[in-house]
């Protein structure tokens, strides 16, 4: 497992924060060759789970920010190494509760992380229609061609 996630997955477990990886992240995780400059977890806006991000952010000595307010309801944890953005809403998707029921679950290190759906990252970023969502869609389009090609479906992971 990665050195530096491993404190972020610990802190996670030990807050019982529930998140899903979104974004170039997740695409990674299931095996998508695409690069990232931070990790996006989505999760459930409620004052409990607020909570558990700022206990989070404290373990990693960390603030929990919201750099984009009023525009966005983006919560950010920067760490030396890494920044990671937890969303209470994603572009194209209705609803956390069913991108957590569509997940992946995905073994990293001693954790396993429920990770969207290769389907549910191509509706965001389709949604979203950013330059640089469009950008990273071929390939996106092209690794679901594959997984269903090989009959890959949610939790089965080629490797």
């Amino acid at each position: 497992m990665n050195p530096l996630i491993a404190p972020v997955l610990d802190a996670l477990e030990r807050h019982r924060l529930e998140v899903v990886v979104v974004g170039n992240s997740a695409a990674a995780l299931l095996g998508v060759p695409v690069t990232t400059r931070d990790v996006d977890f989505a999760f459930r806006n409620t004052p409990a789970n607020l909570d558990k991000l700022r206990g989070v952010a404290r373990d990693l000595g960390a603030a929990l920010q919201q750099p984009f307010l009023p525009a966005s309801e983006v919560y950010r944890i920067l760490t030396h190494e890494l920044q990671l953005d937890f969303l209470d809403r994603l572009s194209g998707i209705a609803s956390f509760e069913g991108l957590r029921a569509r997940a992946e679950r995905v073994k990293v290190g001693n954790h396993t992380l429920l990770v969207a759906r290769l389907e549910d990252i191509i509706a965001s970023k389709r949604a979203a229609d950013r330059d640089r969502d469009r950008g990273v869609l071929p390939l996106l389009d092209k690794a679901l061609e594959v997984r269903r090609r090989l009959g890959q479906g949610p939790g089965e992971r080629a490797g």
